[in-house]
């Protein structure tokens, strides 16, 4: 049940409905019988069990920590816990690829992509509780239905956002009274993220899938438009699908983080990981480079960046058993690591070129192409088929101009430009009620303009859009 599809509309409409006449003690019932649900379409019925068995651990550890022990059994039953819920991960992420590359026949259940569709998201979650529980950020959760629906919520359930409880649990709690400005910016909100996803992602997709399904047959050109519309193929998808997430929690009246904002504005990689994915890069700094920093302190500015390096690792390994996903991992660890050495030398060498502590206009614009060419250039290993696919890429971008083959107006060009045209006014209309502190699809605007809006996007979705059923790029994490 995607986001993108019919069922998931009616899905949505029908728990909205019962949700209204819900006496407020049982809602979190219905929300949480929802999400199991949600899961269950996935066609692989044993998930929910699995969430079950990830919540039981999580509130149990979580509950025999909140007790009085001494420091040394609070941190033991803390590691047992996290072992607990990335043993269920690891088991279910990595153990079928080791066993289907050894070949055990006696291996028959089949592990297709449903099998791990928002484990880790939900593993994650688990782990940051019962982290936030020893470091006495929260108490423990009392109530297993509660702590089972944070973890379950079903907008965040399978590619995030990786909510904390401290900040879940008060609005699931929260007593419901309808807000009709919630549920208006919630449905506007999903728009814009349906039409990001299925007008804008999923048209760029025809022609990075053919290019990246046979690189072999491309060089130069190709290759390079290929990787520039795959990183805002990604990024379209992945906040598309963020925007439907948090527009659906909306209609409950729970607000969830944001997770994108303007990436590809970052005039650093490190800015770069402050504004993409921000939940998840909350995550891995505070729960492993934090902590990884504080042991290799004593190294100085070469611990920092063994802890970057390490943390990036991590975060690629986390997104797949591929090589591609390691090295992307391990790209951005080694630029983060290369700016903690950097940073030192940075004064001196803009005194030496004359550059002030302000930045310029031009000097902005400049530190921002330089990081987008270096975030597009790991996106190469990220999304490529395989490493020889991805070495052939890096190889023959610049093999002179290359051929494009039509493929622009094979795969609805003329499509794609419209559809870009209207996120061009659609962005302009967007920025334009900043100035009156609002950061939906313009609710200060007057009507006809609003409505203008709201029509443009209705058209598009009509018109423009690809293919209703298409994946997310990030249920395969």
């Amino acid at each position: 049940m995607a986001f993108n599809s019919l069922t998931y509309f009616l899905f949505l409409a029908l728990i909205w409905i019962l949700f209204q006449w819900t006496a407020d003690r049982l809602r979190w019932l219905l929300l949480l019988a929802a999400s199991l649900s949600f899961y269950a379409s996935l066609k692989a019925p044993y998930l929910p069990v699995i969430l079950g068995l990830v919540a039981f651990v999580t509130y149990t550890v979580g509950m025999r920590l909140g007790r009085n022990l001494d420091e040394a059994g609070r941190k033991r039953l803390l590691w047992m816990g996290v072992a607990a819920n990335l043993l269920i991960l690891v088991s279910l992420k990595y153990l079928p690829v080791v066993f289907s590359a050894l070949r055990f026949s006696f291996f028959t259940i089949n592990f297709s992509l449903p099998v791990t569709i928002g484990i880790s998201y939900y593993v994650f979650q688990a782990i940051s509780y019962l982290s936030d529980i020893y470091l006495e950020i929260i108490e423990p959760e009392s109530h297993f239905g509660y702590l089972f629906l944070s973890l379950a919520f079903f907008p965040k359930l399978l590619q995030g956002p990786i909510e904390r409880s401290g900040e879940l649990l008060p609005q699931l709690k929260q007593p419901y009274v309808f807000d009709y400005g919630m549920a208006r910016s919630g449905m506007l909100l999903f728009a814009w993220g349906l039409f990001k996803k299925v007008v804008i992602a999923d048209r760029l997709a025809l022609f990075v899938n053919t290019v990246y399904g046979d690189v072999h047959s491309y060089n130069g050109l190709p290759l390079i438009l290929a990787t520039y519309f795959y990183a805002f193929q990604i990024y379209f998808d992945f906040s598309g699908y963020t925007d439907m997430a948090l527009g659906s929690a909306r209609l409950f009246n729970i607000n969830l983080t944001q997770n994108f904002n303007s990436p590809y504005l970052a005039t650093s990689v490190a800015d770069f990981w402050r504004r993409w994915h921000i939940s998840f890069s909350r995550w891995i700094l505070d729960y492993i480079f934090k902590p990884l920093q504080m042991s290799w302190r004593d190294l100085g500015t070469a611990g920092t960046a063994a802890a970057l390096l390490v943390t990036f690792l991590v975060s690629g390994i986390w997104h797949g058993a591929s090589l591609g996903f390691v090295v992307w991992g391990g790209l951005h660890g080694a630029y983060l690591a290369a700016s903690v050495y950097y940073k030192p030398w940075q004064k001196k060498f803009h005194n030496l070129l004359g550059i002030g502590p302000e930045k310029t206009r031009l000097q902005k614009i400049w530190q921002i192409a330089v990081t987008f060419n270096l975030i597009c250039f790991t996106w190469i290993f990220f999304r490529a088929n395989s490493m020889a696919d991805a070495m052939f890429v890096v190889r023959h971008l610049f093999d002179g101009v290359g051929r494009i083959r039509s493929m622009l107006f094979a795969q609805g060009a003329t499509e794609l430009i419209l559809a870009l045209a209207l996120l061009t006014v659609i962005l302009a209309v967007k920025s334009f009620t900043t100035a009156c502190k609002r950061t939906d699809i313009p609710f200060c605007l007057p009507v006809i303009v609003r409505w203008s809006v709201y029509s443009m996007l209705a058209l598009s979705l009509s018109l423009f859009s690809v293919d209703s059923g298409r994946a997310f790029i990030y249920f395969q994490f």
